[in-house]
């Protein structure tokens, strides 16, 4: 693989003038009656003066490879002149943003999801990224493929599915996205591209198991939800039966404090408003 190699060429404007100098020459020689040295002067200008002459955008390069040997990288932006034989790749210095197609992948425990991430990546090594792989722009969009899917294989969707991980895709998004970008530098060092972040755009379940994976969710969530108000309801029946014996205001058997018990409970827990009934007798009655 090689090397970057930094260079910086003369500045292109005095090869310009040169050039324009040249062409004055060529037109005096031939008011003065030498055509063919003229001519001679006039192809050599046109054939080595100005094919070197190359301009470097800001956040640009241009790898420069003589006879098949790479030869150096231009990354000051300027108006400068190099060799003409010299074959001049452009190459962007910028921040690309791929913005990665959905995936259909199955998580750590097998169930089926979609999952999709977004990249900002930009060339770090020139000459790696021209010389080491074929088309880096391809490149990384494979190896980016590769690295959400091979991600997604390693963690469950969420705890539901494992209560022992420790991290999921759904709820240690932070996590996720440093393991993913470290990832993607590991794969994308070879190409000289440097990964500046890289984060979970799309998770979700698969169509074909979405339905049933929501039903179950929200079956998980009321459960949870019964359970704090069934704590609750305990706790203040408990209260009540302590103040009433505390402070001697009925003096209730087992069985008459089994009835208010339950009749607490079902107010304190039920989904509706209840209705109560007033008994006009006596507490046994």
């Amino acid at each position: 693989m090689e090397n970057e190699k930094i260079i910086n060429p003369p500045s292109g404007y005095a090869t310009f003038a040169m050039f324009l100098i040249l062409i004055a020459a060529s037109g005096i020689l031939i008011w003065q009656g030498m055509p063919i040295i003229a001519v001679i002067i006039f192809i050599l200008n046109f054939s080595l003066v100005l094919p070197g002459l190359v301009i470097v955008n800001p956040n640009e390069s241009k790898v420069l490879t003589l006879f098949g040997k790479y030869t150096g990288t231009v990354k000051k932006d300027g108006f400068f002149w190099v060799n003409p034989f010299t074959v001049k790749k452009k190459v962007s210095l910028r921040a690309f943003n791929l913005n990665g197609q959905q995936l259909k992948v199955n998580d750590k425990v097998g169930n089926p999801i979609e999952i999709a991430a977004v990249i900002v990546w930009r060339v770090k090594d020139t000459a790696a990224a021209v010389f080491s792989v074929e088309n880096y722009i391809q490149y990384v969009n494979i190896q980016s493929e590769a690295a959400v899917r091979h991600l997604a294989n390693s963690f469950a969707y969420d705890h539901f599915e494992d209560e022992d991980a420790s991290v999921t895709l759904r709820d240690g998004a932070e996590h996720v996205s440093i393991l993913l970008e470290k990832e993607l530098n590991d794969r994308l060092a070879r190409a000289g591209i440097e990964v500046l972040e890289a984060r979970i755009s799309h998770l979700a379940y698969a169509p074909e198991i979405a339905n049933a994976m929501l039903q179950r969710q929200q079956a998980t969530a009321i459960i949870a939800a019964r359970k704090q108000i069934v704590e609750g309801a305990v706790g203040m029946v408990e209260m009540a039966l302590d103040k009433l014996s505390a402070k001697n205001i009925v003096e209730l058997d087992e069985e008459r404090k089994a009835a208010m018990v339950s009749n607490l409970l079902v107010v304190l827990c039920g989904e509706r408003n209840v209705a109560p009934v007033v008994n006009t007798g006596t507490l046994y009655h």
